[in-house]
């Protein structure tokens, strides 16, 4: 019996993508490949990228360079580039790139099958039309073994938002909400393979709108059916848009006891001139107060956000406003990032602020988030929180897992994988909690 072909794939960026590397693995799966953690073995290499750090195409080509010598080495390996990246540039890569085999983008992996299947026939293969069918029709049944506890589940996909600054409608293309019955499905699978948290994804979530028996289910909607699955015990969802945060979704933080009390809603500046600029369609005052109710909703509610600085036209004044909404929030943890431009976004055609004062800005915000998530965390000792241990930790008999919150907590005990427990927190630090069973 042949030995089985191995699958090495490196992911980039978002949670999606974590959720589509593993949706790769099992379309090729199905195909005899296994997965491994080593590309010097594998006889397939894919790069699941994204666009929307600083140098996503630079990063990807350096990549490839540190690829090269294994192709040298084994003429039979095959490496393909997936993602953002390969929507937005699959023929340049394939032109200024000889050593690629294929080019897929987000929405057309399950098509990586068959183009493996041709480049071992000595094609080069591009994929990265708009498919009109629905990938997730044609990706295999998830394998059958049991898994970690925690798991991603897509939900949606694409944005009709156009910021300025974004690539995702180009890469991703428009909104499109998976139909509630599969997403019910594949819920309750995850569940029986040993599944107890589950996060949905979309580039914009809170618009999901799945089609249903009887109409339509709204994001909340979707969020309170799955809390009747027995045995799912935790329900997260990212990344959402103020925009979208509707009254139905703001109550279900405060009656939906599996819904967690975390939420990544991004801002990206405190400055109403710079918010029109980013084409984000809502004020500084509207965030604000959108924070307020869902505070009422629910009190012990931990805010995360995004930020970037720098934007084409910011001022002092502009800066100064961020970090006024960002005193305003208090975040338990947010993500900063300086401007860069993205080829083909409206805000790359507009000059930018110095690096030296996009520095300066971003130094001084990361240091005030930074204070308020270390803050955050030293306010949770000597408390008690709910934490599903995930992995063993470190050190011998250790343990790690994610509270309530969406902490790492770490704690030296006999609690098994899968395993939700009370903890009282003992001590923070620099990035995760130490604390003992209670």
């Amino acid at each position: 019996m042949a030995a089985p072909k191995k699958l090495f794939i490196k992911t980039y960026g978002c949670q999606m993508n974590v959720y589509d590397s593993e949706r790769m693995a099992e379309a090729m799966g199905a195909q005899g490949y296994v997965t491994t953690e080593k590309a010097e073995e594998a006889d397939m290499i894919l790069l699941n990228t994204c666009h929307i750090r600083e140098k996503a195409s630079e990063k990807v080509y350096s990549e490839l360079g540190r690829l090269k010598p294994l192709k040298a080495l084994n003429p039979d390996l095959k490496i393909g580039i997936a993602g953002c990246v390969a929507q937005a540039e699959g023929e340049e890569i394939m032109r200024r790139a000889p050593v690629v085999d294929l080019v897929v983008g987000p929405q057309s992996y399950h098509r990586l099958p068959a183009m493996e299947a041709r480049v071992r026939a000595g094609e080069r293969a591009l994929e990265t039309e708009f498919p009109a069918e629905d990938k997730f029709d044609h990706l295999p049944k998830r394998p059958l073994p049991n898994r970690a506890p925690a798991a991603f589940l897509t939900v949606q996909e694409g944005c009709d938002k156009f910021c300025a600054f974004c690539v995702v409608p180009y890469t991703r293309g428009a909104e499109v909400s998976r139909p509630a019955a599969r997403i019910m499905g594949e819920a309750r699978d995850l569940v029986e393979r040993g599944v107890r948290e589950i996060t949905l994804l979309g580039q914009n979530v809170n618009a999901y709108h799945g089609a249903a028996e009887g109409g339509t289910w709204s994001l909340a909607r979707l969020i309170r059916e799955l809390a009747e699955i027995d045995g799912l015990e935790r329900i997260r969802f990212t990344t959402s848009h103020p925009n979208d945060m509707d009254d139905e979704l703001v109550a279900a933080h405060g009656d939906c006891a599996k819904l967690m009390p975390y939420l990544h809603l991004p801002v990206q500046s405190g400055s109403d001139r710079i918010l029109k600029a980013m084409n984000r369609k809502h004020t500084a005052a509207d965030y604000l107060r959108l924070i307020e109710r869902l505070r009422a909703a629910r009190p012990d509610l931990m805010l995360s956000g995004d930020f970037i600085v720098g934007f084409p036209g910011e001022t002092d004044e502009d800066f100064e406003a961020t970090l006024d909404l960002v005193r305003a929030v208090g975040y338990g943890q947010a993500y900063s990032f300086k401007y860069s431009a993205r080829p083909g976004t409206p805000a790359a055609e507009r000059p930018g602020v110095s690096a030296e004062v996009a520095d300066d800005r971003l130094q001084r915000l990361q240091a005030l988030l930074l204070e308020q998530q270390r803050a955050t965390q030293a306010s949770m000792v000597g408390r008690e929180v709910s934490v599903l241990f995930e992995k063993p930790g470190r050190l011998p008999g250790q343990m790690v897992g994610k509270s309530e919150y969406l902490h790492a907590v770490h704690v030296t005990a006999d609690v098994a994988v899968g395993e939700i427990a009370r903890v009282r927190i003992i001590e923070s630090g620099p990035n995760s909690l130490a604390g003992a069973l209670a």
